[in-house]
């Protein structure tokens, strides 16, 4: 009889890693992701400041909710749950969008202070399928390149 996994363990499911430098403090990088503020001004494929709606609850347990108009208007909700919150160094959030909560996939972020400024490594994994990993990191690369322009870098 074949053994099921144990209980969150990652049987293989697509993933996303992508991995950056920004030439700031690791707090500033930190406050980017956990300050609503700050989150609106960068977050999302779409034009800056396209964020309508950024609800964080900034503790273990605590739920998000981040709202965002995307290039051809089209309004995208997320939401999760924070499962790890370490200032500064490291964030994991469950992830689901409103159109699909039955999916629910998960995002590391971990901060490392190097080179003058702040290695920054992301992980999206426990994607439904490849099609939804692929969509995805259609969507964090402009992001990221939105965060790097927020930081000034």
């Amino acid at each position: 009889m074949p053994q099921s996994e144990p209980h969150g363990v990652d049987t293989g499911s697509p993933k996303l890693q992508l991995q950056r430098h920004y030439p700031v403090a690791v707090e500033k990088v930190w406050r980017a992701w956990t300050d609503p503020a700050a989150l609106t001004r960068w977050f999302g494929p779409g034009e800056p400041d396209s964020v309508v709606v950024a609800d964080l609850d900034l503790r273990v347990g605590g739920r998000y909710h981040i709202g965002f108009t995307t290039q051809d208007g089209e309004r995208h909700d997320v939401s999760g749950i924070y499962e790890v919150v370490e200032p500064p160094h490291r964030l994991v959030f469950s992830w689901a969008w409103k159109s699909t909560p039955e999916r629910v996939s998960r995002v590391a972020v971990h901060l490392v202070a190097a080179r003058g400024g702040t290695d920054l490594t992301f992980l999206h994994e426990r994607f439904h399928d490849q099609e939804a990993r692929d969509n995805h990191q259609r969507g964090w690369l402009p992001t990221f390149d939105k965060l790097a322009q927020f930081l000034g870098a």
